[in-house]
């Protein structure tokens, strides 16, 4: 294989001669051989388009000429464009603070623009990852700056994706308004609800949620950069801060703003465990969904058996025509793994110590590949799994009318004490609590239809005015 040499402050290294990336990033390589998971789409886009603002705003200022800005620019927003994607070569986990990550977007940047003005990879003399690219900058500026712009752009992906659920769910429950059905507490019997009522609720506390994310990005707009290694600006030159986020906010399309603190920026990446709070929070809201479902299509013969899934694919390789609630469960799996990568955000975020938090990159991978999980699955679960769900009215109101938690309906007529003791009879005799009232006299059979008829039911089932 054809090689070039590269030198660093370590001394020099072959590089294969067609790589853009350069000797930081092969050492990174070498040293971080673990997982084998890379950068994702989301955050080299966030770091093209950091670079690209930091080579214009240092243009615009006179501290990068013409020529080399003009290179650098067009190599920066290919990296943004995806174009050059499998140059990012860096193990997610890696040195802190994402030094190998930065300098691998640094040197490949550096490379495609000698590449473009007619130069060999690597002639750094003329061209430096470090002198030119980096010109004003820092990992610990540039590093949190893409980990707030990648994960508001993901946290976009995120909330479309859930508009397409909540959507799915408040149709099902348009669809499911007038179906009368026995209410649970405590997985007892309770009082009536329509199962539209049930889904309309699941797709109120996932619209809730929706609505909390304004104030998540309030302090994500917020970015370090500018402030270089500690948060003085030490390097940079006077206005390049606030020229730079402005031309960011320019090509991300997002209401970027210059840190109120930049000192902060450095030290605490609170901003980013709000996002993935949020994310946790719609995870835990899923299960507690995706699990009601599951009980609710439970059976069919020993079971709730309320709703049906659609048949995806078969459920056993034992027992014929057993089909499982799949989508579900995936749904499930996939909310687990998000709050157990909070779990790793929080960790991270509090290992911040003084000046850095050198657990940056695991943070950011962990929230970006959440919202990834949370983007590809939920309008697959929407369309396959709630589009198609279909309800099993006989079975709702076989429940219903079969509920001794009815009696409450029959307190203010007949008091607590007797109603109880009709009850325990009912259920003593295995019969209809209905029956027992006519037989002993305490009710006329048209006075039981009115408490607890057809439509008596339905009413129940309603809120209250």
């Amino acid at each position: 294989m054809a090689t070039r040499i590269e030198r660093d402050s370590l001394g020099p290294k072959e590089i294969p001669a067609g790589a853009y990336y350069g000797v930081q990033t092969l050492r990174a390589v070498e040293n971080f051989p673990v997982s084998g998971w890379r950068i994702p789409r989301y955050l080299s886009w966030a770091y093209g388009n950091v670079k690209l603002a930091c080579v214009e705003a240092n243009a615009a200022l006179g501290v990068l000429d013409e020529t080399r800005a003009k290179a650098l620019a067009q190599a920066a927003r290919e990296v943004a464009e995806g174009r050059w994607d499998s140059e990012f070569v860096v193990d997610v986990f890696q040195a802190g603070a994402g030094t190998s990550t930065h300098m691998n977007v640094n040197e490949v940047i550096t490379n495609r623009a000698l590449e473009i003005l007619g130069r060999p990879k690597g002639d750094y003399e003329y061209l430096s990852p470090n002198d030119h690219v980096n010109r004003g900058q820092s990992t610990n500026d540039t590093y949190p700056t893409a980990l707030h712009v990648s994960v508001l752009r993901a946290l976009q992906d995120v909330e479309e994706s859930l508009k397409v659920l909540i959507s799915s769910l408040e149709r099902k429950a348009g669809e499911f308004r007038d179906i009368p059905k026995a209410g649970r507490t405590h997985l007892k019997d309770a009082m009536p609800v329509t199962l539209g009522a049930e889904f309309q609720a699941y797709a109120s506390a996932l619209q809730r949620l929706r609505e909390g994310l304004p104030r998540v990005r309030e302090g994500l707009y917020e970015v370090a950069l500018g402030g270089s290694a500690v948060g003085s600006g030490i390097n940079t030159v006077p206005g390049f801060r606030r020229e730079a986020v402005a031309r960011l906010a320019h090509h991300t399309g997002l209401p970027l703003v210059p840190a109120r603190d930049p000192f902060e920026t450095m030290q605490s990446r609170w901003a980013a465990l709000a996002a993935s709070s949020w994310l946790r929070s719609v995870a835990v809201e899923l299960i507690r969904i995706a699990n009601d479902l599951r009980l609710l299509s439970s059976g069919p013969a020993t079971g709730l058996d309320e709703i049906r899934f659609p048949e995806v694919q078969p459920g056993s390789s034992i027992m014929p025509a057993k089909v499982n609630p799949s989508l579900a469960e995936c749904l499930n799996m996939v909310a687990f793994h998000v709050v157990g990568s909070d779990t790793a955000v929080m960790m991270s975020v509090q290992a911040g110590q003084l000046e850095i938090n050198v657990m940056m990159p695991l943070a950011a991978w962990e929230i970006l590949h959440s919202c990834e999980l949370f983007h590809h699955f939920l309008p697959v679960f929407a369309h396959r799994g709630i589009d198609g769900l279909q309800a099993n009215v006989s079975r709702c109101e076989g429940f219903l009318v079969s509920s001794s938690a009815l009696a409450t309906v029959l307190t203010p007529r007949l008091g607590y004490l007797r109603v109880a003791e009709v009850i325990k009879k009912a259920q003593a005799e295995g019969t209809d609590p209905r029956k027992i009232l006519v037989r002993e006299g305490l009710l006329s059979e048209m006075e039981v239809q009115e408490l607890l008829g057809p439509d008596a039911l339905r009413r129940l089932a309603l809120p209250v005015p």
